[in-house]
Order: structure tokens, then sequence, then C-alpha cells
């Protein structure tokens, strides 16, 4: 490609739902724009967060995100990494680029914060993320990473949205299983999804799903059933929209136990983790006190909770990169609505990096209620059959659209670059895409595209 005019050129780090529409609003408005993606494919938690039931959601989110970074003015670099192929400091600073957008997502977990759980990653403890990855790859037969077993009264630690998501892939799979071993083969958890495990195993010719004898995961959370964030309302929300929530959020969590059929307690901090032979056997909990937003351990009421695999449901954060300043466990932002990043001028964050939400629907604006039917829909019990996933990506692109404009208005006034500077710099993106075997989005993501994904 010869240049033969000045412009600006912003980098953008991360593909997936906000980096796309940021991608897709500066090109319109004449930057040429550098997505660098650290995975082959750039659909970020649309792929790898949002479990595989929601195929027609996610192939709908896919190709938006390929319209947006299949134009003009866009320059797609893929397996390349902010902290391992590109330096933070070197392509803030070093590279002349007019702007800078972090928009690569909340890919590490939060901490279990309880004594010894470190010791027990992958030996009976795992986090959400990898989960989650593992159950939409795993029958892949290009597949490469851990697997896990679901194991019978699993426990997830957690209470949100995501929580739900998983507690629903570990009776999806032990309801699997245990049709398999009693002889039933023709399992489909898609079906099994949609149905609802009592009215699939109805079709299956079992009316009682006690007689499988599945012992079922349980969900733990902290504070009271009231407070779960299934349904959240804007800082100025009316009256009679707060008075409403808890009674919303009972009502999802009951409707998510009929149709998935898990076991649920409330008011449970995680103490310390049971280990048994170099392995995690289960956890002693607090039973809790919960005074406004304060949750007090009850003195004297620790019990054991025994199972053979605990899963972490209770949040993702940014992953530390280094020359990153992070305030917290966040990188440190000048502007938590605009993404201004406060160390340097010119970077901005977008998405879940900013807000350091990692499951899907928890992306939600916070200033957006997030409705009963919302809620419902995305969790596959609305009653009236209709799936809907649509509310993080309609997010992200609204958050991805603000962004855009804040890198705009930094760069109003501001000399665009000389048609030299710009050559030099899609040269080098050119470089690092041969290098690569990048040739053109389309047929990189038709060759990368694993032909047995669902």
């Amino acid at each position: 490609m010869k240049v033969t005019e000045a412009s600006h050129v912003v980098a953008i780090v991360g593909g997936a739902c906000s980096g796309s529409v940021v991608a897709e609003e500066l090109s319109r408005r004449g930057c040429q724009v550098l997505v660098f993606e650290q995975n082959q494919r750039p659909y970020g938690k649309i792929e790898d967060g949002l479990p595989r039931w929601h195929r027609a959601q996610r192939e709908l989110e896919y190709r938006k995100i390929d319209a947006r970074l299949d134009r003009p003015g866009v320059h797609f670099v893929p397996r390349t990494r902010l902290g391992r192929d590109l330096d933070f400091l070197d392509l803030a600073q070093r590279w002349g680029l007019s702007a800078l957008v972090l928009a690569n997502g909340a890919w590490k977990d939060r901490p279990l914060e309880a004594p010894g759980a470190a010791d027990c990653v992958g030996r009976g403890l795992v986090y959400q993320n990898p989960l989650v990855y593992w159950f939409n790859h795993k029958n892949e037969a290009g597949y490469q990473g851990p697997r896990y077993r679901i194991e019978p009264g699993t426990i997830v630690v957690g209470g949100g949205l995501a929580s739900i998501d998983v507690i629903k892939i570990v009776q999806l799979e032990l309801y699997e299983r245990a049709l398999r071993e009693r002889g039933i083969d023709d399992v489909d958890m898609h079906e099994m999804e949609v149905d609802g495990i009592p009215r699939y195993l109805a079709k299956k010719g079992i009316d009682d799903p006690e007689s499988l004898g599945v012992r079922p995961g349980l969900l733990l959370y902290r504070r009271r059933v009231e407070d779960m964030p299934l349904a959240t309302a804007p800082k100025n929300a009316k009256p009679r929209i707060k008075e409403r929530l808890p009674q919303v959020r009972r009502k999802i969590l009951q409707k998510c136990r009929d149709k998935f059929l898990f076991d649920f307690q409330e008011r449970r901090l995680t103490k310390e983790v049971i280990i048994e032979d170099g392995r995690l056997r289960g956890l002693v909990v607090y039973e809790t006190e919960v005074e406004g937003r304060t949750v007090t351990p009850k003195e004297g009421s620790e019990h054991e909770l025994r199972a053979d695999l605990v899963i972490s449901s209770i949040g993702s954060i940014p992953e530390p990169i280094e020359g990153i300043e992070m305030q917290g466990s966040y990188y440190r932002f000048k502007d938590w609505d605009t993404g201004e990043y406060a160390a340097l001028p010119g970077v901005f964050g977008a998405g879940n990096v900013v807000t350091g939400q990692g499951n899907i629907v928890a992306s939600v604006e916070h200033a957006r209620f997030v409705a009963e039917h919302v809620a419902e829909r995305y969790l596959g019990v609305s009653g009236d059959g209709r799936r809907d996933a649509a509310a993080a990506s309609a997010t992200a692109e609204a958050a991805g659209t603000a962004t855009a404009d804040a890198v705009t208005a930094h760069l109003d006034g501001r000399e665009p670059l000389p048609a030299k500077t710009v050559q030099g710099l899609l040269e080098r993106v050119a470089a690092r895409q041969r290098e690569v075997g990048y040739g053109g989005y389309r047929s990189w993501i038709e060759a990368v595209t694993p032909p047995d994904m669902e």
C-alpha cells in the first residue's frame, strides 16, 4: 500500500466487541487503524467466555466483528500479544502512533482469597475463564488445552450471571454423563439446555431426575439472594425499580434452579480450602451476616462443605502487563468514563479492560438497567423460548463508540502524521502479518476456524 497523504494512525490492542467498534469508527473518520489481536480469531469473550449453547448469538456477533475489521483502513494483526510480542511502552511512546487503545479485555480471574487456594489450582480448584474455554472447545479435534472432569457435588463460588453460566455447565455435564452411563448415548447438550433438565429427561423416558443419582452442583454466594447481581439498576433509578429488584433477583434464581436442578446456599464465605493427599477436597465456609454492603463472618458458624472440584467464579480483572501502571487490580485510568489512561496522554481503554467485567452480560454499562427479561433471556429461563445475549454486545458497541469519540477529541487540533511516517508504520505491521502467516482477513479467518467448532 503506497501512502500519499498524511493521516492519524491509531493502534488498538484487542479486536473483539469494543475493539472492533473503535476500529470501524476511527477508520470511518479517516484514521489508519492497526488492530493487534492475541488470538488467531478476534472474537474474545464471545468465543471463549459466552457458553457455546449461545451458538446463534455467537455466530451473529462473529459476523458483526468480521464486518468491522474487514474494511479499508483497518489492518488486522493476529497472534500478537501485548507484553509478549509487543512492549507496551515501546508501542505507546516509540512507535510514533497518534493514539493507542487498550481493548484487551479482562481475562485474569480474581483469585479466591483463602489460605491454601493458590496451591490447589489444577488440583481440585479451577477458575471460571479456563473452565468456560474448555467447555467451548473441548469437542474440537484440535483442542490441546487442559481438560476437566466435572465431579459430583462440584461447588461453584460466585453469585453473578457468570456463575449461573458455570453452574449450568456443571449440571449439563453431570446429567449428560449420567445419561450415557444409563446407556443413552444420543445426548444433545444444546437441546438439554433449551428444554431444561427435567423436561429433557422426560423426553428420554426418565420422569424422576433423582433416579439418575446425580449429586447436583452447589452454588455459593456470600450475600443474600436479594443482593445477587442478576438484575441491576442505574444510579438514578426510580424508587419503584429499586424496590422491585430483590423480588426480581429471587425469581430469576428460582427459575434457574427449577430448570437446571442445582443447589444453592446464600450467605456463605470461604474461610479456607480443605487439602488432603495434595488435592483440594472441599471448603471451610462461614455463614455471614449482611448489613447493607458489609459482609461479616458469623462467629462460630464455620463448617465443611466437601467436594472434589471447586470452581471460582468471582469476577475477572485485566491481566497485568509490564509497563502499564495499575491501581489496585485495574489499569490506572484518569477518567473511567472516557477510559483515558493516567500515566500517558493518548492512551485509552475500552470495554472490559476498563470495567473489569469479564462476563458478557455483566459488561452492561453501569448506567443501564438490566431488565428482568434481558437477564432471563440470557440465562434461558424467560419462558417465551426466546434467547438473547445481545445486551452485552450492544453495550460493548456503545462503549466502543464512546472510546472512538474520546480518541477523536484527543486527535482534534493535532497534526496528522506525515505520509512517510504512516508508510513506515504500515510496513512494520505488514512485516508482522507476514511473520504470523496472515494474508488477508477473510482467508485468514477461514483457515484458522476449526471445522468442528460449535
